[in-house]
């Protein structure tokens, strides 16, 4: 399972790849001779890569103090800080053949350690890992269509993140727990098959989850995507868990009931789109949608979930802002009903800019049982800085019903749930600061801080003092 504090402030991609499209020529353009091309001739390139980071994290109050009504005896610390750091190397080849098609590959790996203890109370740790490995071909099939295939563990990640983003976990024995430097599925088989603007995906995947919570889980599915020349997309994906002995939690009689191993065998179809439906002055406007809707006839299982969003970028305007609002919900476990009705994200991307419920609260729930407000304003005074200021109203689909606790949580370790659910929807209301410096091409700069006040559902589920859960990062990401 993911950790749940990495696609949240801090986490992996960083700026070095939410800048992509402003670094501008290579590093071999800007200084002539490239020193990770190892070799080119008129057939074969190959290349290194290398990627190394360093995330200084502080955190107060943690889970709102939480420990002290949950555990007292525990020892667990709600103040930390603590550093994490990692380094990514990679070699890619890829060859042309005579008939214009193409045999690719990749090797890399994750190096990544953490210093003191982290929010999850591991300390001192980390490990060396396999992540990528994998070969490809690309074949021209006739004057449009092209098939890719290939074979390994590779990334994939299929319309907004919504549920097939993260193939890989960090945090716990790995270290890491915020950056999430790894991405990566274990073992991945991909036939990808476009045609002018039109993608159709087929894919099985086996995540790379953490030995102490490996839960057997492979996913098989399709996904089908057209991309408006003139801006915007329509996408359609199917999911289906081959095999998994990951449980689901379910409220019989107003008690919880944990059911082993449900997701196997579970379905999910996702609609996403996106448009900008006008021009002239309303050019900057866009729209965005997903639909979700999930079932299992073997557990009676049937949910949904879904997400809007508004935005207008003023681009003519000092500082270009930008300004959205979002809609968000994950339906939950209906008590009244002998039906499960709790919506499972399976392996979604949780960072603040994709699919995060709340900044610091989507270390505590995953998309399921809750929704949010999502308020987000972006202020872009030079070309190499970037502020982003977000809001998140977070509650709540269903009273009392289980709140599952963030993706770091193993199954049936303490504190995995909140078991009673709440008597209150409103969950938190979380704040967060972010800045992003373009140090130069190679060199990029996060910082933020962020603030979470505690809900009256939080309040009241554990009466205390319930202080306001208070954290800040500063990292620094280096990509060749």
């Amino acid at each position: 399972m993911r950790t749940a504090g990495a696609r949240r402030p801090g986490r992996r991609r960083m700026a070095a790849l939410a800048a992509a499209a402003l670094v501008g020529p290579t590093l071999a353009t800007a200084q002539g001779a490239d020193p990770f091309l190892l070799h080119e001739d008129n057939s074969t390139t190959v290349r290194a890569t290398l990627q190394f980071g360093a995330n200084l994290v502080s955190e107060g109050n943690l889970f709102w103090n939480l420990a002290d009504f949950a555990a007292p005896g525990s020892g667990f610390d709600s103040d930390a800080t603590w550093l994490e750091i990692y380094v990514k190397p990679g070699l890619s080849f890829e060859t042309a053949l005579d008939n214009g098609a193409a045999i690719y590959g990749r090797l890399s790996a994750v190096a990544s350690y953490t210093f003191g203890t982290d929010a999850f109370d591991v300390s001192d740790t980390g490990r060396l890992t396999l992540e990528e490995s994998y070969a490809g071909v690309r074949l021209p099939l006739g004057d449009g269509p092209v098939l890719d295939v290939s074979l390994g563990a590779r990334e994939l990640r299929l319309g907004t993140g919504m549920l097939i983003s993260d193939g890989a976990s960090d945090g716990f024995e790995r270290g890491a727990l915020k950056f999430g430097p790894r991405r990566a599925w274990e073992m991945a088989a991909i036939a990808e098959l476009t045609a002018g603007d039109t993608t159709g995906t087929l894919f099985y995947i086996d995540p790379r989850e953490l030995p102490g919570s490996d839960n057997g889980n492979a996913l098989a599915g399709l996904d089908l995507r057209y991309d408006d020349p003139a801006g915007g997309y329509l996408g359609l994906t199917y999911v289906n868990v081959l095999e998994s002995r990951a449980p689901y939690p379910q409220v019989v009689g107003g008690a919880p009931n944990i059911i082993p191993g449900a997701r196997e065998g579970t379905n999910t179809l996702n609609l996403y789109a996106r448009t900008n439906p006008f021009a002239g002055a309303l050019e900057g406007l866009y729209l965005t949608t997903d639909l979700a809707y999930q079932w299992n006839d073997r557990i009676d299982l049937t949910s949904w979930a879904g997400r809007v969003q508004v935005g207008y970028t003023f681009a003519d305007a000092p500082w270009s802002p930008t300004i959205s609002y979002g809609y968000q919900t994950f339906s939950g476990d209906d008590p009244d009903t002998p039906e499960l009705e709790r919506f499972d994200p399976l392996y979604y991307d949780g960072s603040p800019s994709a699919w995060a419920t709340g900044s610091k609260s989507a270390m505590v729930f995953i998309n399921s049982n809750v929704q949010s407000h999502n308020l987000a304003l972006s202020l872009q005074p030079t070309q190499r800085d970037t502020f982003t200021f977000r809001y998140a109203h977070v509650r709540a689909n269903e009273l009392g019903s289980p709140l599952q606790f963030g993706q770091a949580t193993r199954p049936g370790g303490a504190g995995a749930d909140l078991v009673t659910g709440v008597t209150d929807a409103h969950l938190s209301d979380d704040f967060f600061i972010e800045y992003r410096r373009i140090i130069n091409r190679n060199t990029f700069l996060t910082a933020g801080i962020s603030v979470a006040v505690p809900g009256e559902g939080i309040r009241s589920a554990f009466p205390g003092e319930d202080p306001n859960w208070v954290g800040g990062f500063v990292n620094v990401v280096f990509n060749f």
